[in-house]
């Protein structure tokens, strides 16, 4: 095979598996190439991933090392995204009976689904999730994406245990806006132990929900690594969660005068993947 056409089969296969590591040895014989063409042809791709503003290419050291791809974006082009999310959501036409804002349309959109599951995915990388969790709602597309970008299973909390799925646990808690006891539940083999769990939401309010899903992996014995939100409401400023990661921010929404007002999140430091 010629190296155009191999250049162009690892680099998507590179893009097609996100945060995995193969080693040289797999390359050469998934392409039929000797490892000194196949290192080389990793160092062209790297350059290009870096100078395209793709991500990066990692070489991990060690008997068990190899490559890993990693999705990094420029800051600017995520913050111009999120930016360009907050327009398209603050129509007025999207304003539903309630005073709820509709977004269905794009947490279901690929396009724009798997933008976002990027984002979470690059502002979460260095936490090593072993999985990705939420709950069985109109976030599961963000949560898969974001599963996706970072390599991992997507593991779903249920409203209540199913018996095609086995044995649960399950728990109740306080939805944080309604005040109304809701329960949870996961099935016992979803999540081992050690498992390092990124929480993955589409909305919060009082961030029950989110505490409801910490509860749950402290019943495993696993670990919280982070929580993300699409958006958050500005009110109340007291959640139940603390530690989270919200790209933006709903601070008001007028069903009579047709306001919407959004705030993207700013980028200002390492923890955010920058």
């Amino acid at each position: 095979m010629r190296r155009s056409k191999r250049l162009v089969l690892l680099s998507k296969f590179l893009s097609d598996n996100p945060n995995r590591i193969f080693t040289l040895k797999f390359f050469g014989e998934k392409y039929d190439a000797a490892k000194s063409s196949i290192s080389e042809d990793l160092n062209i791709i790297k350059d290009a991933f870096y100078e395209g503003g793709e991500g990066v290419l990692e070489t991990i050291p060690g008997a068990a090392g190899g490559v890993r791809f990693r999705i990094k974006r420029p800051k600017e082009e995520i913050e111009n995204f999120i930016l360009g999310l907050c327009s398209v959501l603050s129509d007025r036409s999207r304003i539903i009976p309630g005073g709820y804002l509709y977004m269905t349309d794009i947490i279901f959109s690929p396009e724009y689904s798997s933008r976002i599951g990027e984002i979470f995915a690059q502002i979460f990388v260095e936490e090593e999730p072993s999985c990705v969790l939420t709950v069985e709602t109109k976030g599961i597309p963000l949560a898969l994406m974001t599963a996706k970008a970072l390599g991992v299973p997507l593991v779903v909390a249920r409203r209540d245990s199913r018996v095609t799925e086995g044995p649960s646990v399950n728990i109740s808690y306080v939805s944080g806006s309604s005040q109304r006891i809701q329960n949870m539940a996961l099935p016992t083999r979803a999540l081992s132990k050690n498992a390092r769990v990124l929480i993955v939401d589409d909305f919060m309010k009082g961030g029950g929900t989110a505490r409801g899903m910490m509860e749950l992996v402290r019943q495993f014995g696993a670990e919280v690594v982070g929580v993300a939100v699409l958006v958050t409401t500005a009110l109340p400023v007291e959640k139940l969660v603390k530690n989270y990661i919200s790209l933006m921010v709903l601070e008001k929404i007028d069903a009579e005068t047709g306001q919407i007002i959004l705030k993207p999140l700013k980028f200002q430091n390492d923890k955010e993947g920058f």
